[in-house]
């Protein structure tokens, strides 16, 4: 049978084409018109759609009173001038916010970042793999969606936030597995940053976080604390349940609520004596002079100078500080009367409780010990054969908690086996400062902390804890010399608008001042180097 010609419509195309791009325009034209009206009916749409799950969630019993307060409000706006139009132009504006368009959710990682994610699933296998699992949750050239449900990147592409899983047969019970797993994460994830661990042992899981640095722009100020408080600095938030407000860089004139790092002394305190070692230039002598300004406060200093360099000069003269000594001879004779005041204040107190008195105001307050570089005093009394200075801290170490009387001791790490025995085992309040490695950090506050130490840190930066609590990351607040010439003139002026009124030197009371054979105030020169 003969082919019939196609009509002469359907043969040429070119009438079709014109009528579909007619069409398609007339399309486009319409939905910008319409656009308005198409976004508000879309609202109008969600808005009932919310108001009918309002409606069925509400209890039978508050159905009624809903229901004649909705009528009272219509009402209202029917009566009020231009109440109507206004009504319409509400509801017209919540219909257009409900039914904007929403910006849609991320597809997924981008290809840098699959990659990352791949690199640091395949880094897990040989620790989170065993041969006879049956369904191995990591395996070569397996799936990592599996295994990291969560993520999150920076604006660089770098890992964020990570939630992994793990096998039940991985021993997370063992530090040492632990901290393989860390390792692994820290190396792939990112070095120059600190990391939080999460372990969830139940679930096994784990969730990594990348931490914020802490602030570095806090001087020292008077911080709101009450007696017997001290802070050492500031740590994350979130890690302790306390926040207390402070003044920042200059500039800023508004305070900002940080959380604080807070050290309990006193006879109802468990930590009564604090330790902190650090490198050299890590920030414990800052440390010192930061409790120093905070314990003036409310009860008198004494400070011993084992360094002899003048750090603590700016002191001197000033109400409740009982003496700077830097001399090996001064710095024994002072320890001496220390222990000696110790040695009174328990034996006042004692008979003060027997007769049924109140215990008396001057040994209620507070005496502040604070001992810099007590191995240099140690190293100069072994080489010229006296006593060791660290022998007198015994009696305040073992009594002082009683007495009112609380040890601040601050040294190395290179000299720290010269410290005694009294001062390693009394002293429960820990700081160690600096860039530190795992076991430096274990070995000083006896447990690991949850984060990873940063290769490069400000100084003050460290790790405090607080007998048997957890280990937190610590910023001391910025407390530098005064009399120092690199000092800033923000910085000095903040120390010094915290130290009182400068009297004569030695104008103290005689029941408070140490005994006069050898122990005076202020810098003497004796075996150590030290200011006349």
């Amino acid at each position: 049978m003969p082919r019939r010609p196609l009509p002469s419509i359907l043969s040429n195309s070119a009438p079709l084409t014109r009528g579909r791009d007619f069409a398609r325009t007339a399309a486009d034209s319409a939905s910008d018109v319409f656009h308005p009206l198409l976004v508000i009916g879309r609202g109008l749409g969600r808005l009932c759609a919310a108001g009918r799950q309002r409606w069925s969630a509400t209890p039978r019993e508050r159905r009624g009173p809903l229901l004649a307060t909705t009528a009272v409000c219509l009402v209202s706006l029917a009566l009020v001038p231009y109440g109507p139009l206004l009504g319409l132009i509400s509801v017209m504006a919540a219909a257009a916010w409900a039914g904007r368009e929403r910006t849609p959710a991320d597809a997924g990682p981008t290809e840098a970042e699959t990659g990352r994610l791949r690199a640091l699933y395949e880094a897990l296998v040989p620790y989170l793999s065993f041969e006879g699992d049956p369904n191995p949750l990591y395996v070569h050239d397996g799936d990592w969606t599996a295994a990291f449900p969560e993520y999150e990147f920076d604006e660089d592409g770098r890992l964020a936030r990570l939630r992994l899983k793990y096998p039940v047969y991985f021993t997370d019970a063992e530090p040492q597995s632990r901290a393989r797993i860390e390792q692994v994460l820290l190396a792939k994830s990112g070095r120059g940053r600190e990391y939080h661990f999460a372990w969830d042992q139940e679930g096994n899981q784990l969730v990594l976080t990348v931490l914020p640095a802490l602030p570095t722009d806090i001087a020292a100020q008077r911080f709101v604390t009450t007696p017997g408080e001290t802070v050492l600095g500031f740590t994350d938030a979130g890690a302790v349940q306390r926040t207390v407000p402070v003044a920042g860089a200059a500039e800023e004139t508004e305070p900002r609520d940080v959380p604080p790092v807070v050290w309990r002394t006193g006879p109802r305190s468990t930590e009564s004596h604090l330790l902190a070692l650090g490198r050299p230039g890590s920030g414990t002598t800052t440390l010192l002079r930061s409790v120093a300004l905070q314990a003036l406060c409310h009860g008198d200093v004494l400070v011993i100078d084992g360094s002899g360099t003048g750090e603590f000069a700016f002191l001197l003269g000033r109400p409740g500080v009982l003496g700077v000594e830097c001399g090996l001879t001064s710095a024994l004779a002072t320890l001496e009367w220390a222990a000696h005041e110790t040695e009174r204040r328990l034996i006042a107190a004692n008979r003060a409780r027997q007769a049924g008195l109140p215990v008396p105001d001057d040994i209620r307050q507070p005496l502040w010990l604070l001992v810099d570089r007590p191995s240099a005093l140690t190293h100069l009394a072994t080489a010229e054969g006296r006593d060791d200075p660290q022998r007198l801290l015994q009696v305040p170490l073992r009594h002082g908690r009683a007495a009112s009387v609380t040890v601040a001791v601050a040294d190395q790490f290179e000299s720290a086996e010269l410290l005694s025995e009294p001062v390693r085992a009394h002293t429960r309040a820990r700081v160690v400062l600096g860039p530190t490695g795992p076991e430096d950090v274990r070995a000083v506050l006896g447990a690991l902390p949850e984060t990873t130490p940063a290769d490069q840190v400000p100084p003050g930066r460290g790790y405090a804890r607080l007998g048997s609590g957890p280990v937190l990351r610590l910023q001391v607040p910025a407390t530098p010399d005064p009399f120092d010439d690199a000092t800033s003139e923000y910085h000095r002026q903040a120390v010094l608008a915290l130290l009182p009124e400068r009297t004569a030197l030695g104008s103290v009371p005689a029941a408070a001042a140490p005994p006069a054979d050898g122990a005076a105030f202020g810098y003497r020169a004796g075996t150590a180097s030290g200011v006349v």
